[in-house]
């Protein structure tokens, strides 16, 4: 486990609209504030189509990362997440996970990786900006999957 003190900065309150490409307007409001780290405590609202990180079938190996996506369509959602910057993208890298139900299947639930995603109606979002200590998400471990890390601080445990 990694842990460290965050230095917290600006709070915004984020208003999507009907229509708007999710991750698209979140990392374009990050790039045009200047935010290249984040906590998300909350977004809610609806989600025209999203994709998610999920299989259809058994998993050739459930100790494996998942890649494969599903679409899911006309649901509402609930979510939360991290904004770090990936070393090996030069870029704003989310993190988000949602837990979803759909309108049409009696709110039928899927909990899983936000990939993207298209607003129905609203979506609003808590963003909590983190100034201090840097925040990456390179690749790493047995499956290189992209993994939150911390710059070396006092009650900064190092990356394993």
């Amino acid at each position: 486990m990694r842990a460290t003190e965050l230095t917290l900065g600006r709070s915004f309150a984020l208003a999507f609209d009907d229509g708007d490409d999710f991750i698209k307007e979140l990392t374009g409001f990050c790039a045009e504030q200047g935010i290249r780290q984040a906590i998300i405590p909350m977004f809610l609202g609806g989600f025209r189509w999203l994709k998610l990180v999920g299989a259809d079938g058994p998993l050739q190996d459930p100790e494996a990362p998942v890649w494969d996506e599903t679409l899911l369509v006309t649901v509402e959602a609930v979510g939360a997440g991290t904004l770090a910057w990936s070393p090996d993208t030069d870029s704003l890298a989310p993190h988000l996970h949602v837990a979803v139900g759909r309108k049409d299947l009696e709110a039928a639930g899927s909990v899983s990786h936000l990939l993207s995603a298209e607003v129905q109606f609203i979506q609003e979002m808590a963003l909590q900006e983190v100034i201090a200590p840097p925040m990456l998400r390179p690749r790493c471990g047995p499956h290189t999957v992209p993994t939150l890390t911390f710059a070396p601080s006092p009650l900064t445990s190092p990356p394993s």
